[in-house]
């Protein structure tokens, strides 16, 4: 890339010009990133890769050099952009120092360049309708950022916004491109079949890692050492990129899927009497994330769906409550890590009254993760951070990479939570059976009419 550019278009004669050192600022290691104008830049990468910071710094420097160029922004759940691309883009723009000829707003989400009007949109694919819909009012929308495009579970979500945005003819210098960042958690998904696994000119992937990032101090490097020498295979995903390998995976009969959970409840449903909705929470705080799931069962034909989540660090028990409640499972059984019981009661007194310890004892992992590899699983692509341990949720490996049967105790907070919410998903009380209330008939073979006589 080159050592220095002007970057604030003198569209307006009060705009100056800044010069800036490109080299200095954006760092190395991505060359090919910064001067590719072919069609896709599809690039997955470890953690703190600067995959993201690069590409929110591209973004701004080009912005500013096309005056008729504009972007948009995509993530699966668009209320995810706030805390990540629209603080990463306004990053760029201070590291750039160029904040006085931007301004952001909130509604709508929005960045837009004073001195010519541009702007950098924000949709998710949770509005496919409004996303393929976007338009600018002036210059062309030429620009795409998915950002954790391993979000994106569906290819053809992604076809309709590649047949939609950008669109049209797009007159020179401008060009037409998408680009794609995000950690490659599974070997699995689309995006290495769709790009990794075929060249095409009209395609550059990447794969990067924290060691083009020359901005990491001392200390985490030392993180990456420790998880190289204690993690290998988490190693080799998080902080070397390397697509996450599927062999040794405890769940694998899961998909991701589009559905409407309120149809499961709904009275016109015949199957209605097979579901039944049970809730998790798996506690934690300064480095490890309260971790919250909500799940439609289906114990008869094995079924599984995931629909709701909820995961995030330094949560007081009077911010879990408000979480639940905000949600509408205030009156929900939830089962709860019973290693919290000062914090069970604490959500007691906060109006979640009916919140159970789970329960734990000899074995209780191995048979907990037994029970739920019965069912095939559906989860509701929005499930962002379940999708996640799902993909990388595997055995622990022995002193000869063999498989053990002890499961990894790292990124498995929804693993927990899930586990904790099936312990209620055990037996029918079937209506035959009903003068004697201590008879029981396991979950298998039972007819809408053995199940008049409810749940245990």
């Amino acid at each position: 890339m080159a050592t220095g550019t002007n970057i604030t278009n003198p569209a307006t004669s009060d705009a100056g010009l800044k010069r800036v050192d490109l080299a200095e600022i954006v760092g190395g290691g991505y060359r090919k990133f910064w001067n590719c104008r072919c069609r896709y830049r599809v690039v997955k990468g470890g953690k703190a890769s600067k995959k993201s910071t690069t590409a929110a710094l591209w973004f701004i420097v080009h912005l500013m050099k096309y005056p008729q160029a504009n972007l948009l922004v995509v993530r699966n759940v668009f209320n995810t952009h706030y805390y990540s691309t629209f603080a990463q883009l306004k990053w760029a723009i201070n590291r750039l120092g160029v904040s006085q000829h931007w301004k952001a707003t909130v509604s709508p989400l929005e960045l837009r360049y004073l001195p010519t009007g541009q702007r950098i949109l924000f949709r998710g694919f949770d509005d496919v309708y409004k996303l393929a819909s976007t338009t600018v009012d002036s210059g062309h929308l030429c620009w795409v950022w998915i950002e954790e495009g391993f979000e994106i579970a569906s290819q053809a979500d992604f076809e309709k916004l590649d047949l939609s945005v950008p669109r049209g003819e797009i007159p020179p210098p401008l060009f037409k491109q998408t680009t794609i960042t995000f950690n490659p958690w599974n070997e699995k998904h689309w995006l290495k079949k769709r790009f990794f696994d075929q060249q095409s000119p009209d395609v550059l992937t990447l794969t990067t890692n924290y060691k083009c990032n020359e901005f990491l101090d001392k200390t985490d490097l030392a993180v990456y050492e420790r998880l190289r020498e204690e993690q290998p295979r988490r190693y080799a995903v998080a902080g070397l990129g390397e697509w996450g390998i599927a062999e040794g995976l405890i769940y694998e009969r899961w998909e991701v899927g589009e559905f409407d959970s309120k149809s499961l409840t709904s009275p016109h449903n015949p199957d209605l009497w097979k579901y039944r909705h049970v809730f998790g929470l798996d506690y934690g705080y300064t480095n490890d994330p309260t971790a919250f799931i909500a799940m439609a069962v289906n114990p008869v034909d094995k079924l599984l769906y995931i629909y709701d989540e909820h995961y995030e660090t330094r949560m007081l028990n009077d911010s879990i409550a408000e979480m639940i409640i905000s949600k509408g499972y205030a009156k929900e059984r939830i089962r709860a890590d019973s290693a919290e019981p000062k914090s069970n009661e604490d959500l007691r007194r906060l109006g979640i009254s009916r919140i159970l310890p789970a329960r734990k004892g000899r074995d209780s992992v191995l048979n907990g993760i037994a029970r739920l590899q019965e069912y095939r699983m559906v989860v509701h692509p929005s499930c962002v951070h379940t999708i996640s341990e799902l993909s990388s949720y595997q055995w622990k490996k022995g002193g000869g990479d063999e498989s053990t049967n002890r499961p990894e105790d790292d990124n498995n907070h929804l693993m927990d939570a899930m586990r904790y919410a099936m312990e209620d998903i055990l037996y029918f009380r079937p209506c035959r059976y009903k003068a004697s209330r201590q008879k029981r008939l396991p979950v298998g073979n039972v007819t809408a009419a053995d199940f008049k006589g409810g749940w245990t």
